[in-house]
């Protein structure tokens, strides 16, 4: 690995703790950081991690990461900013799913010469490209055969 990939990774080791596990609740075992505690000021939140997101991308793409480990890196940020859109359930939300530090983690994996990609990263990317799939085209096709159905079509 080079020289300034270790330490742009200590960056951003730094900062995605900082937004997603800094902070503990007392008692448990529970993690939480300035991401959920952001997403309570309009427009400031929603803009956290979308941002944060692009840069651990920016990376992954210059450290040349397998293209698979930089898609489930993306859908990772993606149900974050998603959910995060919904008022109080997506400040709820970021309490738990903790795209920043899985992020990192997977760019952490995958920044040494010769690391592919496991089973697991594709099992988990191509479930949610088969989900998307079937989003799309069950409703489509309920629709197509609610219109035959009535002879609407």
């Amino acid at each position: 690995m080079h020289e300034s990939h270790g330490r742009t990774l200590a960056a951003l080791r730094k900062w995605s703790v900082l937004l997603d596990s800094a902070f503990r609740v007392p008692g448990t075992s529970l993690t939480f950081g300035l991401d959920p505690i952001l997403g309570l000021i309009p427009g400031l939140g929603d803009l956290t991690t979308p941002l944060f997101a692009a840069l651990l991308l920016l990376h992954a793409v210059r450290m040349r990461i397998p293209r698979v480990i930089q898609v489930r890196m993306l859908i990772n940020a993606l149900v974050d900013i998603l959910v995060g859109f919904v008022p109080v359930i997506g400040d709820l939300f970021d309490f738990g799913w903790k795209a920043n530090v899985w992020n990192l983690a997977l760019l952490e994996r995958h920044a040494h010469p010769g690391s592919k990609p496991t089973r697991g990263d594709w099992i988990f990317v191509l479930t949610i490209v088969g989900v998307l799939v079937a989003a799309t085209v069950i409703p489509l096709v309920f629709a197509l055969w609610l219109l035959s159905r009535f002879r609407l079509f």
